[in-house]
């Protein structure tokens, strides 16, 4: 090809210089290798309820293989407003105020495209999943990341928000219950964010999309908090509390005004979710105590057994009060994240995702998901322990 510039740098400056998901780059070699239990990848190993499953196979029997609304199914987005009412405790007109999206992820693309204008700031908490701040760059705004720390247990502060707001500042990006850290907000810490965000004008964006997955608490939403409704974008989706991360199924509720944002972007660039996902999660709404109830309960016994068992061989491990994860303090063997993380696919066959995939913060942390059955959990314990003993006989002898 003639030209000065090579094919990389035609290639927009912020896709360019985004590094590729630490997670992903986990993942590709596990790929590679046999026999690895992996607690890498934030999905459920349950298979999606049966009755969603059928019902998924009668509508495509029965057709449901076309376009639909811009917005969804209007079926289903009456649905979610009696959901998220009920659940999350704020009303949504589902005619005006309901998006229904390709999965959460699609959501806050969409989110962040409708609110930003070129150098606007955008405050959110790390650690935190890994495509925030990229989603952030790719709508050209400014990320403008809050540390969080192990010994506050991962939550998020007022006092760390005022110490990072600025004129610049446009929107404040939750995530809670958190992924990588397993963090919630109680209703007295989102009171305090809420009062932040009145005094200085923001607009939110909530991801809740473990909201079903907390163990020791109800999961209190912002948007049912007084004045917040106004001003905060919604997010939530099946992928997590249903097992349906194959459907891609998300939605978003907000202010009309938003809404129509948001779906211009989405009726020009993806169209309307899928025909049959649409269906399948409007049965997942039909007994929803059930199914996530079920599950809940599992997660919460394999959480209690992993942060435990981490206890137990000496790794600080904050207690995970919601999604599916465990985030271990691995800093006293003197190894990075990634190494310590390399060592111990190598050497065990676990793979566990480095802290720093979720932010600069993450150094020392291992980001492990008990996502997955308890057998393997039990013998990946196992393996962590012989891990942390030869980690420790070899820091021993370095030491004489």
């Amino acid at each position: 090809m003639n030209g000065s510039l090579s094919l990389r740098d035609r290639v927009a400056r912020q896709v360019r210089d985004i590094p590729r998901s630490g997670i992903r780059d986990f993942f590709d070699i596990v790929s590679t290798m046999r026999d690895v239990i992996s607690l890498s990848i934030g999905e459920p190993d349950f298979d999606t309820p049966w009755h969603v499953r059928e019902y998924t196979v009668f509508a495509l029997e029965r057709g449901a293989t076309h376009y639909t609304s811009n917005l969804g199914y209007l079926e289903l987005r009456k649905a979610l407003s009696r959901y998220v009412a009920r659940q999350f405790g704020a009303e949504y007109n589902p005619e005006t105020e309901i998006l229904v999206t390709v999965g959460v992820s699609e959501a806050l693309d969409l989110a962040l495209r409708a609110l930003i204008n070129p150098g606007d700031e955008v405050l959110y908490h790390e650690p935190c999943y890994v495509s925030y701040r990229a989603l952030v760059q790719f709508a050209h705004g400014v990320p403008v990341a809050v540390e969080t720390r192990a010994e506050d247990g991962f939550r998020l502060t007022r006092s760390m928000l005022e110490s990072r707001v600025t004129p610049r500042t446009k929107v404040l990006l939750l995530n809670f219950p958190n992924n990588p850290t397993g963090a919630v907000m109680d209703r007295r810490d989102l009171e305090e964010i809420a009062d932040f965000v009145r005094r200085h004008d923001l607009l939110v964006i909530t991801d809740e999309i473990y909201a079903e997955l907390t163990y020791d608490a109800p999961h209190v939403s912002l948007v049912s908090l007084p004045g917040m409704r106004e001003r905060t974008i919604f997010l939530h989706g099946f992928s997590k509390a249903w097992a349906m991360t194959g459907f891609r199924l998300g939605y978003a509720c907000a202010p009309a005004e938003l809404i129509e944002a948001m779906m211009k972007i989405h009726q020009y660039t993806m169209l309307c979710a899928s025909s049959l996902s649409q269906k399948a999660a409007l049965e997942a709404l039909a007994r929803p105590e059930v199914d996530v109830r079920e599950m809940v309960d599992e997660y919460r016994r394999r959480r209690n057994f992993v942060a435990s068992a981490m206890r137990d061989l000496g790794l600080p491990c904050p207690e995970p009060r919601g999604a599916f994860y465990a985030f271990p303090d691995i800093r006293r063997f003197g190894l990075s994240s990634r190494e310590f993380a390399l060592r111990f696919l190598q050497e065990e066959k676990v793979a566990a995702v480095p802290g720093t995939a979720f932010g600069g913060c993450g150094e020392g942390f291992l980001r492990c998901a008990y996502a997955t059955g308890m057998e393997q959990l039990k013998e990946a314990m196992n393996r962590l322990g012989r891990f942390v003993a030869r980690l420790e006989k070899a820091g021993a002898s370095r030491a004489t």
